[in-house]
């Protein structure tokens, strides 16, 4: 039996929400984030100055770049938190937002994939090489998620 697959990357395509890009704000840490991306990209920083200037970006690939920026002090345990912190904000966006909770649930067993050349870590670098960090912690989510479902 195969296990259905699906492809997400894109904001404008089937899926588009699961991206981290997605137009859904998140209520984390006493602050609204624009959108999942600025929470995850400004936690990058420990810098409380740098994390607001991040999360006041007008877009989500803005947040993306300034979080990248190798210029701002990184925090010293990025590599070791950046899992947790994408739990974090994937759990405040598929738990704020019912119509997304209900689209995860949707997606049953389905394999869920970030398809992109983009990124290797947390997507599958565009030939199921990477590692689809983010496809997994979605997978790992939708079944907690549907562990608490009230039984119909």
């Amino acid at each position: 039996m195969t296990t259905e697959r699906i492809d997400f990357y894109s904001v404008g395509h089937e899926f588009g929400e699961f991206s981290n890009f997605a137009l859904f704000p998140i209520r984390l840490k006493k602050r609204t984030w624009p959108t999942s991306e600025h929470y995850f990209q400004a936690m990058k920083f420990k810098d409380r100055a740098i994390q607001e200037r991040v999360r006041k970006q007008k877009t989500p690939m803005l947040a993306a770049r300034m979080g990248r920026d190798r210029k701002l002090p990184l925090r010293r345990d990025w590599e070791s938190a950046k899992v947790n912190v994408m739990r974090e904000a994937l759990e405040a966006k598929f738990t704020q937002h019912e119509d997304l909770r209900a689209l995860l649930l949707s997606t049953g067993d389905a394999k869920l994939v970030e398809h992109t050349e983009n990124d290797s870590y947390w997507g599958d670098g565009g030939d199921g090489s990477g590692k689809n960090m983010l496809g997994r912690l979605l997978m790992e989510l939708r079944a907690r998620l549907a562990e608490s479902q009230p039984a119909a």
